[in-house]
């Protein structure tokens, strides 16, 4: 328990929060680089996974691939990983890039997985009478899939997201082994100082920006469902002055679908 405590003395002394105290940057600036590492690895990777990933969801072709693709991907050992892809930038860039540029890299292809199995699986989760009902109503294949299948299937999306960004942040942390910065640095320094409260502190630090950043992304995962679920309850919508931006659309647009077929037979 004591272990414990030490460790949040230190996370509560404020040395530790100016320049300085960790040299050469306090705690609040080796959260801000974890963060921005995370929004950048997260941001690659969905603009990679993200369309690949609705593709194969809306089309239904490519399937096997994703599934064989994901699990060879999270087999990769991330630290062997990293290290061969510093060693392999770090002839081409100055070294001074070259731990940032690697880190990336292997951060993206951690985090493109999760995404592409997201957005896979939102996608084709979407029910098959509501494609067909956008179909009936004369719908090109791009405006089913963005004006049906993304708004439904935006929680799943979100989730593949949630996932790939807390494996980004527990994963930067051994990026610091290659000098980059992040709240690694904080658990390397305590290493090579021996410093357990120090060690324990990066710890907990790297920790509770998961949680937090976890459960923001929860609260906008939840907020999408409901903003979908309680705009569909009303039965006045007039769908064709609506914007095509959420689910409640989509659940228009089944209903409308259904008087239509019904009126041609």
């Amino acid at each position: 328990m004591q272990f414990f405590l030490d460790a949040f003395r230190w996370l509560l002394d404020p040395a530790n929060y100016v320049a300085g105290g960790i040299s050469p940057l306090p705690i609040q600036d080796r959260i801000g680089e974890h963060l921005w590492y995370t929004f950048v690895s997260v941001a690659i990777a969905s603009m990679i996974a993200l369309p690949l990933g609705l593709f194969i969801g809306h089309t239904g072709r490519g399937r096997q691939f994703v599934i064989s693709f994901t699990g060879m991907m999270r087999a990769l050992p991330t630290l062997g990983l990293l290290m061969a892809l510093f060693l392999i930038v770090g002839a081409t860039v100055p070294f001074t890039q070259a731990a940032f540029v690697a880190s990336i890299i292997a951060l993206v292809i951690l985090a493109i997985p999760s995404i592409l199995a997201g957005g896979y699986a939102g996608v084709e989760s979407v029910d098959s009478q509501t494609v067909d009902a956008g179909r009936a109503m004369g719908m090109t294949e791009m405006q089913i899939l963005l004006r049906i299948e993304i708004p439904l299937s935006l929680p799943l999306i979100i989730s593949g997201i949630r996932a790939a960004v807390l494996q980004v942040i527990a994963t930067a942390v051994i990026a610091s082994y290659i000098s980059l910065g992040g709240l690694g640095t904080v658990i390397s320094s305590g290493i090579g100082l021996n410093d357990n409260e120090r060690i324990l502190g990066g710890a907990i630090l790297v920790t509770a920006l998961a949680l937090v950043v976890d459960g923001f992304l929860a609260l906008l995962q939840r907020l999408v469902t409901r903003r979908g679920s309680k705009e569909a309850r009303p039965q006045n919508i007039d769908f064709r002055r609506r914007s095509f931006g959420s689910a409640a659309v989509a659940e228009k647009t089944v209903n409308e679908g259904k008087k239509y077929v019904q009126s041609k037979k």
